[in-house]
């Protein structure tokens, strides 16, 4: 979405297709990094998006055990940019799409599922478009250009056959829903004790949780376990979910089925050729993330803003000779291609990380490193730095 703005912004007519509806699905990423807060900025939009509804938060903390560490500080960042913002990502997409709209060159197709790529008949590794179903049957989008930001069990990615390297994760996610009162912590983003991490993302009346498990451990032993095992474990971490309330009960009783529980399992790979004739792949098509440090949509828009700086001029040219060389996108893929590679350490070495703790039920307690670095105020900008900017920025141009 924020790819076909740019382009529309430019002239050049852009179509996006959604398999859905509306974007009102959850288990997206809720922040909004600096570095995206900075792309808005840039174009004139910050202040418009930021009359949604949201949260923000200028200092990351981890809880560790019964400790609570200072991680990162945004406030050194450059204003305007200089704090995180949490916003469901539906409301982010909504406003994208309306931006977009704003352009007569740009259409936005929603119930529009993308089932395969359209190959020129006189080259079949030339990608011309693409087969999409909806409601009145199958369509065919032709384009000089297909970018696929279908995430990471992407169809353009499959049926161009573009192979990935897969980094491992040894991690899952379990994504469920708690109330929240309005005496809660404002940030308990992260809390991790007794073999369990618990991500809170404050949604104002609900948080939004992720509860981090081992890989493969939710259908051998979380589940088999029983509710009331699960109830007991997310009250230990965060003792607040398990306080009772006006009528004796906890938030964490709110989970009465299984069904309130949705499992992602989590991968870190990447394609070792992000393109072929005709053909872009960017975001999470081109290299799935983690959820740690939330950096994954981020990413992915500086990805999109990278990819509209330099195609916009090829772009043009090739609506005139029906061609864009390849040369051109392996350009985006360099240009990107470091920032996903150093990201995606960092994630790795995270996980290594969270697997010493991960099964453990003994407390936590930090590493001396960590207990040492977060007292550290250079460490603390320097890990706002990362992760709020990321590696290579990218501007608006």
């Amino acid at each position: 979405m924020v790819l076909a703005l740019l382009l529309a912004r430019e002239g050049i007519d852009v179509t996006v297709l959604e398999k859905h509806k509306d974007f009102n699905r959850d288990f997206r990423g809720d922040t909004i990094h600096p570095a995206t807060l900075r792309v808005m900025h840039e174009l004139g939009l910050l202040d418009a998006l930021l009359k949604i509804p949201h949260r923000r938060f200028d200092h990351a903390e981890a809880t560790i055990g019964d400790r609570t560490y200072p991680m990162a500080d945004f406030t050194h960042l450059p204003p305007p940019a200089n704090f995180t913002a949490l916003m469901p990502q539906w409301d982010l997409l909504n406003f994208l799409s309306t931006e977009t709209r704003k352009h007569a060159n740009a259409r936005i197709l929603m119930e529009h599922k993308v089932t395969r790529l359209m190959q020129d008949p006189a080259d079949p590794n030339k990608t011309v478009g693409a087969y999409a179903e909806t409601p009145h049957g199958l369509v065919e989008i032709c384009a000089v250009l297909t970018v696929g930001c279908d995430g990471r069990h992407a169809t353009t990615t499959e049926s161009a056959k573009l192979r990935r390297v897969d980094r491992g994760a040894p991690i899952d996610v379990l994504w469920l829903r708690l109330s929240r009162n309005q005496d809660d912590p404002e940030n308990a983003l992260g809390n991790l004790n007794y073999g369990r991490m618990i991500v809170l993302i404050n949604r104002n009346d609900y948080f939004q949780c992720g509860y981090i498990i081992k890989k493969d451990s939710f259908d051998g032993e979380i589940k088999p376990a029983g509710l009331p095992a699960f109830r007991e474990s997310i009250a230990r971490i965060v003792p607040f979910l398990g306080s009772a309330g006006l009528y004796g009960k906890s938030r964490v009783d709110e989970i009465t089925s299984w069904e309130q529980v949705s499992l992602l399992p989590i991968q870190v790979n990447r394609l070792t050729r992000w393109h072929r004739p005709g053909l872009l792949c960017i975001g999470d098509a081109a290299h799935a993330m983690s959820p740690v440090g939330g950096i994954g949509i981020n990413l992915a828009i500086q990805d999109a803003v990278a990819t509209a700086r330099i195609l916009k001029g090829r772009i043009r040219e090739a609506a005139r000779t029906g061609n864009i060389s390849e040369q051109a996108l392996a350009e985006v893929q360099r240009r990107r291609d470091l920032p996903t590679r150093i990201t995606q350490s960092f994630q790795v070495m995270m996980h290594g990380f969270l697997k010493r703790y991960l099964g453990n039920p003994a407390p936590a307690q930090a590493p001396l490193m960590l207990r040492i670095l977060s007292r550290s105020r250079l460490f603390r900008r320097t890990a706002a730095r990362f992760i709020g900017l990321g590696v290579r920025p990218e501007h608006v141009g």
